[in-house]
């Protein structure tokens, strides 16, 4: 299991001191919406700058129509990022399409596919897909793994059972890690570091109980330790 700092700071000062903090250990870095609409390219060769073997995990759900996103998908490739997201829900089209552009890359990223997002109750998710977490989460993990995506972001609650129905191999990855008992916030199904661990969760990403820390590299330690 790695473990995916989440560098969702206010300023790119910030997510950089971070970076700084954490560089020494082996760890993954979350680079998402806010900081990539904010600070573009700039904030993936910062973080490079500090650690040149950082692993970069761009979380940006990619939702369009399958050309945009197979156009969108190739250009991530560029950057020399290791991870990104597309959302299943896009379509089996549009995952080939992603698949089939960036599949001819040297070490191309992974590709995972957004499932149901943890900010998620059963009831909410009901009222816009009329169907079970439980059941839908499945769902699309099978329409992902038929798509030759790498794997899928899920809660640590739906991981092991998606591997049953794929493969071992069948990455996941689950937001909402609460590793020591913090709030959820805005995260519905969230899940401590056992919970991941039982579940067979490969990254686990985790942002607040870090980076609102005293101490955020200590923090870091800790949860290494954990793992």
């Amino acid at each position: 299991m790695k473990l995916c700092v989440a560098l969702d700071l206010p300023t790119l000062e910030e997510n950089l001191k971070l970076a700084k903090m954490i560089k020494d250990y082996d760890i993954w870095l979350k680079v998402g919406l806010r900081s990539y609409i904010r600070d573009g390219k700039k904030i993936i060769q910062e973080l490079k700058n500090i650690n040149s073997n950082f692993k970069i995990f761009l979380d940006l759900k990619l939702y369009d129509i399958p050309n945009t996103m197979a156009d969108a998908a190739s250009e991530i490739a560029e950057i020399g990022i290791d991870i990104f997201n597309i959302h299943i829900t896009s379509g089996a089209q549009a995952m080939k399409s992603v698949m089939q552009r960036i599949n001819n890359i040297k070490n191309r990223p992974i590709v995972l596919g957004v499932s149901v997002l943890t900010s998620f109750d059963n009831q909410n998710f009901k009222d816009i897909y009329n169907s079970t977490i439980e059941k839908k989460s499945l769902f699309f993990a099978k329409k992902a793994n038929e798509c030759k995506l790498d794997g899928i972001v899920c809660s640590a609650y739906e991981s092991k059972n998606i591997k049953e129905i794929t493969n071992p191999n069948f990455l996941t990855l689950s937001p909402g890690i609460r590793p020591f008992g913090e709030e959820s916030n805005d995260q519905k199904r969230v899940a401590n570091l056992e919970i991941a661990k039982e579940n067979l969760v490969d990254f686990i990403v985790i942002g607040r109980p870090i980076y609102r820390s005293n101490d955020p590299k200590y923090t870091v330690e800790k949860i290494l330790k954990r793992i």
